[in-house]
């Protein structure tokens, strides 16, 4: 394997891994927040350092149902990731702290809003570029983990009602509430349950919209 594909996994990697534990904040406490999503946004930065492909033919070429569909994620996810950090320096009573920018109440919804919404769509890039991958030669092992898939995303339903996320996304709640006696190991699955559940959406949305391009050709 060359070493540019091994970096990019090691990345990604660690971005799948942040995701949940940024949802934590409180869980985690504010300075560690504040240190993961500077990594994050480090990470994220290297990611498109990595893969400057789509952004370099972003304007070229004609735009089916399917590439619509996957630059809309993308651009929606890089505006997220930009306004993401912006209003995290503003709330920053740490490592930015000195900035002393204020407007907290206001940092504090967008800040809600964006990082809710930048989880899901965060899962559904992911999914995205699953769906982009050709089956394994072997079917059997391939549904298999569409088995797997599928179970933990029954679940990531369920934690999605459970936790109530669609309150957050659409700010009818605009303070998050954390049960500081739950296990952070439940949290942290409840959390990559739902990763799986959207991932699973974005895959299925791309391969039928692959589909839907192929049949066209």
């Amino acid at each position: 394997m060359k070493a540019k594909k091994i970096i990019k996994i090691i990345i990604d990697t660690a971005m799948l891994i942040l995701l949940p534990m940024l949802m934590a904040y409180s869980l985690i406490g504010e300075t560690a927040h504040e240190w993961l999503g500077l990594a994050m946004f480090l990470l994220f930065i290297l990611h498109h350092i990595m893969n400057p492909a789509w952004l370099k033919t972003l304007f070229k070429g004609h735009y089916t149902p399917l590439r619509i569909y996957f630059a809309s994620v993308n651009i929606m996810l890089l505006i997220i990731m930009i306004f993401l950090p912006v209003s995290g320096i503003m709330m920053s009573k740490h490592i930015f702290h000195f900035f002393g920018i204020g407007g907290m109440s206001f940092a504090r919804t967008v800040h809600l809003l964006l990082s809710h919404w930048g989880f899901i769509l965060m899962s559904v890039h992911v999914g995205n570029h699953v769906g982009a991958h050709r089956a394994g030669k072997n079917k059997g092992v391939t549904v298999l983990l569409w088995a797997v898939a599928i179970a933990v995303s029954i679940y990531g339903a369920y934690a999605f009602v459970n936790r109530d996320m669609a309150s957050y996304l659409f700010l009818k709640n605009q303070f998050v509430f954390f049960d500081f006696g739950e296990p952070r190991l439940r949290f942290m699955a409840d959390y990559a349950s739902m990763m799986c559940l959207f991932a699973c959406i974005g895959a299925v949305i791309f391969k039928a919209l692959k589909r839907g391009k192929l049949k066209d050709e």
